[in-house]
């Protein structure tokens, strides 16, 4: 009887012994197929976008459309990315890019993700891109590093660069509902949000430009939709916008080139106000960037007596700029109306459309 418990013993230790040698084995080899970790700080990793550097675990992205991209050596990578999970229940959505294969959409789930973004990929050098494709009013996300196998030199940058002003047209809001419906009743009012596919970073990518987009819903250049207490010009100089908070080092970032595509939340507005709060509004923009030229834009989602209404007051501005001696002003009338997104936004198809007519007119103003 002692023999066998004594056997019973001995094969349970053994069975304990062999358990607790795969499971370390497991976790080294799954540790050497991870690799090293890259803080959010290493040199090799390029954010473009308004950011808070303040935290050493890794900086804090407001805007839609900031983004971290780099490039690795290896099969694999993975990327930690805090989301802010503002009011405690939403989280932001970003979109991923490898190489040149075609973009895909997720959503974070926690405070802090860690998300692997490539697995078995052929080749040895692969180009990553995140962007943010939520806004401001969704909280930030913070970009806190990458597990590979090595990071490689950070990707050029292009020299050109645009900024774009603006409100939910330019956020992307609507846009995309190939995985959500905006008329599911469990669809929250920012998960068809893509900055990706918004007409800025489209334009952007096209003329082979940097850009940082500087919107939030419902902003107005007088007024604001929806009770929203701010207004673009009370609030433009901030890191975090939707909040008015943090100022924001404008020499971080000289635009080539802004675009202002503001008033289809005012509305129709008396005429004289409305030009003068634009003028002051260039003229503030112009003391942060004095080499930059600026196109204001008519909302494509106006209805036509909103249009010839904002096409008369950009005129009425860009005459009396020029007058004041600000010759690089100009403006540019969306042809098209774009309403078949979610709430009569554009939709991804339309930013697509929109995004081509802004291509050409650029091209033309800056002799790109």
């Amino acid at each position: 009887m002692l023999g066998i418990v004594w056997l019973a013993t001995y094969n349970m230790k053994k069975y304990i012994f062999w358990m607790c040698f795969w499971i370390i084995s497991g976790v080294q080899v799954a540790q050497a197929q991870t690799g090293q970790f890259f803080s959010a700080y290493d040199s090799r990793l390029n954010y473009m976008g308004r950011a808070d550097y303040s935290d050493t675990a890794g900086p804090k992205f407001w805007a839609s459309g900031a983004s971290l991209s780099f490039e690795y050596e290896g099969t694999e990578a993975e990327v930690v990315i805090g989301d802010e999970v503002i009011y405690g229940s939403v989280h932001n959505y970003i979109e991923v890019q490898i190489d040149d294969q075609p973009s895909y959409r997720l959503q974070l789930t926690q405070a802090e993700n860690r998300i692997k973004l490539v697995a078995g990929l052929k080749g040895k050098k692969h180009r990553v891109s995140l962007v943010k494709n939520t806004e401001f009013e969704n909280g930030y996300i913070q970009f806190k590093g990458v597990y590979c196998k090595q990071l490689l030199t950070a990707p050029k940058n292009h020299k050109r660069k645009i900024e774009f002003i603006g409100d939910s047209i330019t956020c992307g809001f609507g846009a995309d509902e190939q995985h959500l419906s905006c008329k599911d009743p469990k669809s929250e009012w920012y998960d068809q949000h893509s900055a990706y596919y918004a007409y800025g970073p489209r334009t952007a990518r096209a003329l082979k430009a940097q850009y940082h987009l500087s919107a939030v819903s419902g902003i107005g250049l007088l007024k604001s939709c929806c009770e929203k207490p701010i207004i673009m010009p009370q609030v433009y100089d901030k890191v975090n916008m939707a909040q008015n908070k943090m100022a924001w080092d404008f020499n971080l970032f000289q635009p080539d080139v802004l675009t202002i595509c503001l008033g289809q939340n005012d509305g129709i507005q008396d005429s004289a106000q409305f030009v003068s709060a634009y003028i002051t509004f260039i003229q503030t923009l112009k003391t942060y960037y004095p080499s930059a030229k600026i196109m204001l834009l008519t909302s494509p989602m106006a209805d036509s007596a909103l249009k010839e209404f904002q096409m008369k007051a950009l005129k009425a501005t860009v005459q009396q700029m020029h007058k004041l001696g600000f010759s690089d002003l100009a403006y540019y009338a969306f042809k098209l109306r774009a309403i078949s997104g979610c709430s009569s936004h554009p939709s991804k198809a339309e930013h697509a459309l929109i995004a081509a007519e802004l291509q050409a007119s650029l091209k033309r103003f800056m002799n790109w």
